[in-house]
């Protein structure tokens, strides 16, 4: 469903300052990101400028390789980075075959079940994590591990190894870094520097990831136009626990989470950092918020609470700028008619003064309208799984990528249909 908000136009003084930004907001969800994949490649197709780019988890790892991308078809790196994650993905584990009751058929039919979320559980994905018994496995040894990020001296080694003797002392089960490595070949981190490319490249858009301080459950966001995101921030943004994956050091004793812990549809934190520019908003949604009938099972109750745990839950916050926007609106009306209508002399100076200062600290700090927002939504499973976010299979990855573009692409013709405009290139 695409929202189109009707308000009137920023006041006329504002028309050179306030611009209208599109964002992409790109969620978290494991082997799912690789629909947004599509989705990007089916806004490039239709020339829609995208302005920022705002994710967590692995939408923070879709977002990176979209505004740092080597080269100048990120469509074609990010659709490269999945493909090269899932044909590392093992396949040890064969997929399975069972009887299962079809209540329309009333009959039993054989039905297949994809090993692969247990293969990734199991052995991981190596171009993206390993778990923690890998470091001592035969395949840790390889000339090209992919693992091996970061060296670590015989005393960290044996530290880690008493701590795999112990699983007690654990605080995760599966090491990310690999990631990073993987992620090198993609990104150009210089380009991920907003303050300092954009002379260079103007061009450049502008990068928000977000995740959790562990200490403080404060949330975090690493915007390109305030610092230097590297790599570890993005990794920090992936960094999932109840999953095993670790946290991350991204300062001296500030340790980060997967921002999906608070937010998994990083909408508030755009409108935080970008609160004056009006925009168009792309939401592309993991996990639908709709289903069409109720779970028939344990495993499509596990994987329904999940959807609803993960889903878009902005629909308050865009209100609410809905209505800071009619606030400003009415602010501006109210001021123009003190300007034009009240001598100044008649009001005493001090109380004149304090009104102009807050008038200009409103204007100039808030008021961006939401013309729209564009909800992306990946379509329903036919057997939802509990693990459905770990399958990195080629197939699957595959088919949610072709999903994605098909699905943009036709959300895209309805809006045009109705002769709506995203501020096409």
């Amino acid at each position: 469903m695409s929202y189109l908000f009707n308000e009137e136009n920023s006041h006329p003084r504002h028309k050179e300052s306030r611009d209208v930004e599109n964002v992409l907001v790109l969620q978290g969800g494991g082997s799912l990101g690789a629909f947004a994949c599509g989705v990007f490649k089916a806004l490039v197709k239709k020339n829609v400028r995208i302005d920022i780019v705002a994710g967590t988890s692995i939408g923070a790892v879709n977002a990176a390789i979209i505004v740092g991308s080597k080269s100048d078809h990120p469509e074609k790196e990010l659709e490269n980075f999945w493909i090269e994650i899932a044909e590392s993905s093992p396949n040890v584990i064969p997929d399975i075959f069972v009887f299962d009751y079809d209540d329309k058929a009333k009959k039993y039919i054989s039905k297949k079940i994809s090993s692969a979320s247990a293969n990734a559980a199991i052995f991981g994905v190596p171009k993206m994590f390993t778990p923690v018994w890998w470091r001592w496995s035969p395949w840790s040894h390889e000339e090209n591990d992919n693992s091996k990020i970061y060296d670590r001296n015989k005393r960290e080694q044996l530290e880690h190894y008493y701590d795999f003797l112990n699983p007690g002392n654990l605080t995760y089960f599966y090491d990310h870094s690999p990631l990073a490595k993987t992620l090198d070949r993609y990104i150009d981190y210089k380009k991920l520097n907003l303050a300092a490319t954009k002379e260079e490249l103007p061009e450049v858009l502008r990068l928000i990831i977000t995740a959790v301080d562990v200490m403080t459950a404060r949330p975090l966001i690493f915007d390109n136009a305030k610092m230097e995101i590297k790599a570890k921030h993005i990794l920090a943004s992936a960094g999932y626990p109840v999953y095993g994956f670790p946290w991350i050091e991204v300062e001296d004793n500030l340790y980060a989470w997967d921002g999906s812990l608070l937010s998994n549809t990083p909408v508030r934190e755009v409108i935080e950092v970008s609160p004056r520019n009006d925009k168009n908003i792309f939401i592309v949604e993991n996990y639908p918020r709709k289903i069409h009938r109720l779970p028939s099972n344990m495993a499509e109750v596990e994987s329904r609470a999940k959807d609803i745990i993960f889903s878009d839950k902005n629909m308050d916050n865009i209100k609410m700028s809905r209505l800071i926007t009619r606030h400003i609106q009415l602010i501006e009306i109210l001021y123009d008619i003190i300007q034009k209508k009240v001598d100044p002399a008649e009001i005493d100076r001090h109380q004149l003064e304090k009104i102009k200062s807050e008038y200009n600290s409103l204007i100039n700090n808030y008021g961006a309208q939401i013309k729209s927002v564009t909800r992306i939504v990946r379509s329903e499973l036919e057997s939802p799984s509990m693990l459905q976010n770990a399958d990195f299979s080629p197939k699957t990855i595959k088919e949610l990528i072709a999903q994605g573009e098909t699905k943009t692409m036709e959300k895209l013709s309805y809006c045009q249909s109705v002769k709506y405009d995203f501020n096409i290139k």
